[in-house]
């Protein structure tokens, strides 16, 4: 078959998760046989701060790091219908132009042979209502959720047609454990976040960090000013971006890392834990989370990672980790087992596969779909 996704960038990860996963769907799609093309508009957001912040140089390794990968872009004279007459299935990110996303409805309504999946893998539905309530979804033929509290609003709200439940994953051909020398204590990769978890940070990362006095590096953009400032009274090193596939050896160089959700998802989006968790224990690494509710049993919670409900729990759990190799391995190695068996992207193509074959029969109660 052949997909066609459309996305914000497959090419750029700045400040862009969404392109971790589908490299990883895409990567397994070709695998599999399938063709899998990306169509990203020119001058997307991400794009443009990467070639900004860091030259073309990122964009080059790309090519070379993902040579499987096909990621086209589209301007306004681009002909959207011959692209989707071609096609088999067709994915559309939300962050898609509304009007783009209205228009690729109609092609399918006219017609189109293709399957159409609208694909949401952010907060905007409850950060944002308006944004995703204006989309017109009625040439769809179905809806994907990244986390079960998000299909049930799509539900309540009427949006779509049929509304799946698939999480994001970790691509397991890049995120392995790695050996590395040994470079610090304490790792965290992730952005400022627009002040959806400035305060957790604090609690949660850098008090512990500067607390216990761990060595401790930093990756990540959109930090202000008086975060930077933060950093550096705390000692802690602040690297700047880092490209996606450099991310498992920086694991293999530290010890521990945490995971802090941003304030939507804990609030609103219960059991949503976006795509670095997934990636983190996929690399073999201990994780300790800052309050999350896994609502869906994705992992188990103190076997496969360790939860602190507030910042003197997270100092205790952190430093225990330093002081017990046996600990950090052991939940290295059940956290990684569950990606393995679980929570790969593998896993989420064999869903997604089913999905359409769902969609090909005609759905008694369609409202109850789910991919889990």
């Amino acid at each position: 078959m052949r997909f066609l996704f459309y996305t914000h960038s497959l090419v750029s990860d700045w400040n862009h998760g969404n392109a971790h996963f589908l490299r990883g769907v895409m990567r397994d799609l070709v695998r599999r046989g399938h063709e899998a093309v990306a169509l990203e508009p020119e001058g997307a957001w991400s794009r443009v701060n990467l070639v900004t912040d860091q030259g073309q140089a990122p964009v080059m390794e790309f090519h070379r790091t993902f040579p499987m990968l096909e990621s086209r872009q589209y301007g306004l004279d681009f002909d959207h219908e011959a692209e989707l007459d071609r096609a088999d299935v067709v994915v559309v990110h939300e962050w898609t132009d509304p009007a783009l996303v209205a228009r690729i409805g109609r092609a399918r309504e006219a017609g189109g042979r293709f399957r159409l999946l609208f694909h949401d893998t952010h907060h905007r539905a409850v950060s944002a209502e308006s944004d995703i309530r204006g989309l017109d979804l009625s040439g769809y033929d179905g809806v994907l959720a990244f986390g079960e509290a998000l299909r049930q609003l799509y539900l309540d709200a009427g949006w779509g047609r049929q509304v799946f439940t698939w999480h994001e994953a970790a691509d397991d051909a890049l995120f392995h454990p790695v050996e590395a020398p040994e470079e610090g204590d304490l790792i965290w990769i992730g952005n400022w976040g627009d002040d959806e978890r400035t305060e957790e940070l604090e609690e949660f990362l850098i008090e512990p960090a500067e607390t216990l006095n761990l060595r401790t590096k930093i990756h990540g953009v959109r930090y202000p000013d008086a975060a930077l400032e933060r950093l550096d009274a705390a000692g802690i090193d602040y690297g700047g971006w880092i490209a996606n596939a450099k991310v498992p050896e920086t694991f293999a160089r530290f010890k521990v890392t945490v995971h802090v959700p941003r304030r939507p998802y804990v609030e609103a989006l219960p059991g949503i834990p976006t795509i670095r968790p997934f990636e983190a224990m996929a690399c073999g690494i201990p994780l300790v989370s800052a309050p999350w509710d896994d609502a869906e049993g994705l992992f188990r919670p103190g076997t496969d990672y360790l939860i602190a409900q507030d910042g003197a729990e997270m100092k205790r759990h952190l430093s225990t980790l330093m002081n017990e190799p046996a600990a950090r391995e052991e939940l290295a190695q059940h956290g990684l087992a569950a990606i393995r068996a679980r929570h790969t992207c593998r896993h989420r193509v064999e869903e997604l596969l089913a999905i359409l074959d769902r969609l090909a029969t005609p759905a008694t109660t369609p409202a109850k779909e789910t991919a889990e």
